[in-house]
């Protein structure tokens, strides 16, 4: 179950191919699953991620103009741009694209490069293909151009890319876990200060992460919807987020809230309140090791999304389902976005093998799909290394 493929060598190799000499620099940026804290990041709140070790690989040189040339591997496409004459598209280049305006409006002076990108993060499975490309393509600026690396900062500026540029109103997180993450932790992140925290899943767990092979697009989407009526709540509250609403306060107001604003609102916002709670009381469970309660509160995370955010779909419900069945399964959830995707689930380690056969087994039999299933530890965050 655990992917072990070597991109490294792979986009080394690739790369010689195409330009006939060894790249310069190979950089790395991670996708991320969420253990719990879904669209609570955009809401000023308390996120729970861990990167993966699946991740965009980048291996390139400098060149001594302005044009960046980025040949994908998986996709067998070649862009070429240049960073004076920057203008909107559609695919996967406007992330580079993306990430090239965002720093050079920070003020930033950037050197061209060519490369050659090979991604294991699935595409639109809300595991964060977007903020390891994202990443990536900024660590490769920082190589090329000089300046220095600093990950919050640029997990900022990678925000900035997918709010600004791409036009999906994503929240901080998935930039942020791609640029920090530790190895064998998840992050406990505080939207708002970015403060982290490092926690570890209790002994004898494993994370079995489950993709349903059906996809999403955030900007096609309900995200941006979702966004929007968290901020009526906020605004019905007078708060700057829904961060900063205790469950007691919408307890006490949430049926005003329902006649200013709607029902649907009220149910937004409930998740988006309890969730934050249920978040921190994930990582008081897992300082505690205690993993049947971290396992509760994922159930519960899922429940929440499922009814009040209304982001869940058949498949994801009925692959938690099937993994909840399975023996050792301690909770499972959808993660990442919604509506398509991956779930994950928390599973006693010795019994994560026959909990992978018989979901898979099961799940393409009733869904007509063919899931994946693997397993991952936490990975560092957006690295870099010179080529001898």
């Amino acid at each position: 179950m655990r992917y072990t493929a070597d991109l490294r060598a792979e986009v080394t190799e690739a790369f010689k191919t195409r330009y006939g000499a060894p790249p310069e620099v190979l950089v790395r940026a991670p996708g991320r699953v969420n253990l719990i804290g879904e669209h609570t990041d955009y809401n000023d709140g308390f996120v729970l991620p861990m990167a993966l070790e699946r991740a965009a690989w980048l291996a390139l040189r400098a060149r001594p103009d302005d044009t960046v040339t980025v040949r994908s591997l998986e996709l067998g496409d070649e862009v070429s741009f240049r960073l004076s004459a920057l203008e909107r598209g559609e695919g996967w280049a406007e992330y580079l694209k993306g990430s090239a305006w965002a720093l050079q409006e920070d003020g930033f002076h950037l050197r061209g490069f060519e490369g050659v990108l090979r991604s294991d993060v699935p595409l639109g499975a809300g595991l964060s293909s977007s903020a390891a490309l994202e990443l990536a393509t900024m660590r490769a600026f920082a190589e090329v151009s000089g300046f220095p690396w600093e990950p919050k900062r640029m997990a900022r500026l990678a925000q900035r890319t997918e709010n600004a540029w791409v036009g999906a109103q994503t929240g901080i997180m998935d930039q942020l876990i791609s640029a920090c993450g530790e190895a064998g932790r998840a992050l406990l992140i505080d939207c708002r200060s970015l403060e982290t925290e490092a926690v570890a899943l209790p002994a004898g767990t494993a994370v079995v992460i489950m993709d349903t092979a059906t996809r999403h697009k955030h900007v096609e989407s309900g995200y941006n919807d979702r966004r929007r009526q968290c901020e009526e709540a906020a605004a019905f509250f007078g708060v700057r987020a829904l961060r900063d609403v205790s469950l007691a306060d919408f307890r006490a107001r949430e049926e005003a809230l329902a006649a200013a604003c709607g029902d649907e609102v009220r149910r937004r916002a409930r998740h988006v309140v309890s969730e934050n709670a249920r978040t921190l009381a994930a990582a008081a469970a897992m300082r505690a090791g205690d993993a049947p309660a971290l396992g509760r509160l994922m159930d519960e995370s899922h429940a929440s999304m499922q009814g009040d955010f209304e982001i869940s779909s058949s498949e994801l419900d009925l692959m938690v389902s099937l993994a909840r069945q399975q023996p050792g399964c301690l909770g499972a959830r959808m993660t990442g976005g919604g509506f398509a995707g991956c779930a994950v689930a928390l599973v006693r380690e010795a019994d994560a093998p026959a909990l992978v056969a018989a979901v898979s087994q099961r799940y393409a039999a009733e869904s007509g799909l063919e899931g994946a299933f693997y397993l991952s530890e936490g990975a560092a965050g957006a690295s870099a290394e010179r080529v001898a």
